[in-house]
């Protein structure tokens, strides 16, 4: 059914990175483009290419001094955050890395990450290279704005803190 309908491509992360860079070269505004780079950034890194990632996520905090009101503003640095420090530790540059989860974790919050939280995609490549007690923080400060995360957050705190790497579900892909 998916085949049928053309949505299956927008499964793939090639897919995804199609319709995140197609809905970036629509926008029109310094507004539009604030709301499309943060897939374009997610989805570039995630299908591999490093430079337009950063590239995106660079040109998303330049925008955040504009936009401090925005309902998107919490979303924006949380994502240039999170592309840039996934960069970092691929890059090697792990101290780095870890300072921008916790920018990250200082996001006012959004409505999607008040409901469904934050993506946790760096907290993890961080937990794999042993980096437990910044993780923890991170995911403290996402304590002010996941008001709705159903024990989440203390069941992950509880399995980093016992020496394991907690699935985080679709909090890796938001």
């Amino acid at each position: 059914m998916l085949l049928a309908c053309g949505c299956a491509g927008s499964f793939t992360p090639q897919g995804r990175l199609a319709k995140a860079t197609n809905e970036l070269a629509k926008a029109k505004t310094p507004q539009e483009r604030f709301y499309a780079l943060n897939d374009a950034a997610k989805e570039s890194f995630v299908a591999g290419n490093a430079e337009d990632a950063r590239k995106y996520a660079q040109e998303l905090m330049t925008l955040l001094s504009k936009f401090p009101g925005d309902w998107n503003y919490g979303n924006a640095v949380q994502d240039a955050n999170l592309v840039l420090g996934r960069i970092a530790v691929k890059d090697g540059r792990v101290d780095e890395a870890k300072q921008y989860l916790l920018a990250a974790g200082n996001s006012p919050g959004s409505p999607q990450m008040n409901s469904f939280g934050p993506n946790v995609s760096l907290a993890k490549d961080l937990l794999e290279k042993g980096e437990r007690d910044v993780v923890i923080q991170y995911l403290e400060l996402c304590r002010k704005f996941w008001k709705m995360h159903g024990g989440s957050l203390d069941q992950w705190i509880q399995e980093i803190k016992d020496g394991k790497i907690p699935d985080f579900g679709a909090n890796l892909v938001y």
